[in-house]
């Protein structure tokens, strides 16, 4: 792996599926941390969006909550929680929704309610929040997610936030646009067939497919021209090391 961890690689890679000007809704964690690297290096004009009611963030360390103070230094707006989803979501205003999840299956459903059966679970999560509602408004999602059987079951234990359930039909069916465009995980990069079905699209440098597939609970399918990501380079690592997440909150998660 180098001088840098598949952790690392994995915030790297999704930072640089986000687009310069994109108005883009940020979970907390990880999808944070690469949002923020995202806009320090490729794209300033980034808009991010966070859901306790700030719109265009810009703050000078990495938030280590939706509510943290930092988010409103230098806003472009700060409205309520309510505003920002009825105002800007539900209105189809937003680019791209930036998510992680307990499990994601072979159709991007997320799951982060519970593990096992719902009324007799073996762990109990944090739930939706606001994950459902950005996975069916948003225009495209990008889920973040490290790669392990147990994250990547064939069928979620509960539909927290729909991808394209068993189908990308069964979406339109039910009058939903958008859905899950990539799985950025710390081996590769998913992304959705004409199907709506998961399948292997790029490697991390130094990973190899086989590795990919025992960590995947079912067949993952793998694409004819599979490519693969270079490697974070030493801005890249010095941003996020020394800048976004010198003590390893998140990165440290990572290891």
């Amino acid at each position: 792996m180098g001088d840098h961890s598949q952790g690392e690689m994995m915030i790297v890679a999704a930072a640089r599926m986000l687009r310069d000007n994109e108005r883009a809704f940020i979970g907390i964690g990880q999808p944070n941390l690469a949002a923020n690297l995202a806009k320090r290096l490729y794209a300033p004009g980034l808009v991010m969006i966070y859901e306790a009611g700030v719109i265009g963030a810009d703050p000078l360390r990495l938030p280590l909550s939706i509510g943290d103070p930092c988010l409103v230094s230098g806003a472009l707006s700060v409205c309520s929680m309510y505003e920002v989803f009825s105002l800007y979501l539900q209105r189809g205003l937003i680019d791209v929704g930036f998510l992680g999840a307990a499990q994601v299956d072979r159709f991007g459903n997320l799951n982060s309610t519970v593990i096992g059966d719902y009324h007799n679970p073996k762990v109990r999560l944090a739930g939706s929040g606001g994950a459902c509602d950005i996975a069916i408004l948003s225009r495209r999602t990008l889920i973040l997610i490290p790669h392990s059987p147990r994250r990547f079951p064939e069928r979620v234990d509960f539909i927290t936030s729909p991808g394209y359930l068993g189908h990308r039909s069964q979406r339109e069916a039910l009058g939903i646009s958008g859905g899950p465009e990539a799985v950025i995980t710390n081996l590769g990069v998913m992304k959705f067939d004409e199907t709506g079905e998961m399948y292997l699209a790029a490697l991390h440098s130094g990973v190899s497919v086989t590795e990919v597939k025992e960590n995947t609970g079912w067949d993952l399918k793998v694409s004819r021209n599979l490519e693969e990501n270079a490697p974070p380079t030493p801005e890249e690592l010095r941003v996020l090391r020394e800048e976004l997440d010198p003590h390893r909150i998140y990165l440290g998660k990572l290891e």
